[in-house]
């Protein structure tokens, strides 16, 4: 396995800077506006963004992501590396102060995720790595304290009770489709509804065996996430190719997926 390089502990460091200032915003009153799309921003979205992107200038590498301005795909489809950074994702959970949101910085790499890290700033806790390093949780205060690390085990079972993750806003007849294929080889389901991409923490725990996803996300909701599932046994998958997911393509929303173990036969 290789070791962590700079870029990385640079992206680890942006995430524990960037939640610092969520939480101080968090526990104010703050307000949300609408952004073009309708969908909401906060000045904790923007403080972090400024935040991660002064971080992760020292890298040279570009950056994509949620806010900020985004380069054309002309411009894009000449980068070999880039960074994909969702600064506050979960933004409604954050104005609903249920503590269900997350900091997602991934490293984009000939359009594969090859490393993720997604940080808590409720929890004080990251998950991170990619395929070349393995996948790692640690706190907020441990990131160089290697020796602190617990290393995330392969997955190799699915749980006695299948365990679907869900969104607490997004549900669908397709959706509930797969979850029924599931069923019909694993018996009942049971349900984790968590927002944000923190359902990528109960992914890599194993404690969920599948998470299906029919309703619209952008690569930097999801290929942070992806980058270090699939270090341990997991697979993000398109809906209807059954192919990983790809990124810093021209259209930067995600087709629908379906995460899960490698071991679930779908």
């Amino acid at each position: 396995m290789m070791k962590l390089g700079e870029k990385h502990f640079i992206a680890l460091e942006a995430i524990v800077e960037a939640s610092g200032k969520i939480m101080e915003i968090y526990q104010e009153d703050f307000a949300a506006i609408a952004k073009d799309d309708g969908s909401p921003v906060t000045k904790a979205d923007l403080a972090s963004s400024f935040i991660i992107r002064e971080h992760l200038a020292k890298t040279n590498i570009p950056v994509t992501g949620e806010e900020g301005e985004k380069a054309d795909f002309e411009e894009r489809k000449n980068w070999i590396e880039s960074w994909c950074v969702d600064p506050l994702d979960g933004t409604k959970e954050f104005i609903k102060k249920n503590g269900e949101f997350a900091v997602n910085i991934s490293l984009i790499h000939d359009h594969k995720a090859v490393f993720g890290a997604i940080g808590s700033p409720v929890m004080r806790q990251l998950i991170f790595g990619g395929q070349a390093f393995g996948a790692f949780t640690c706190s907020y205060d441990e990131i160089y304290q290697q020796d602190k690390w617990v290393e995330l085990l392969q997955i190799e079972e699915v749980n006695e009770q299948l365990m679907v993750a869900t969104s607490r806003t997004h549900h669908s007849g397709n959706t509930l489709n797969v979850i029924r294929k599931a069923e019909g080889k694993y018996g009942k389901a049971a349900f984790i509804k968590k927002g944000s991409s923190l359902k990528f923490f109960d992914l890599v725990a194993g404690k969920a065996d599948l998470y299906p996803r029919f309703a619209p996300t952008m690569e930097w909701d999801i290929s942070a996430g992806q980058a270090i599932y699939e270090a341990i046994g997991g697979e993000v998958l398109h809906a209807e190719t059954l192919e990983p997911l790809m990124y810093n393509r021209p259209n930067l929303t995600n087709p629908y997926f379906i995460a899960k173990k490698k071991v679930l036969d779908l």
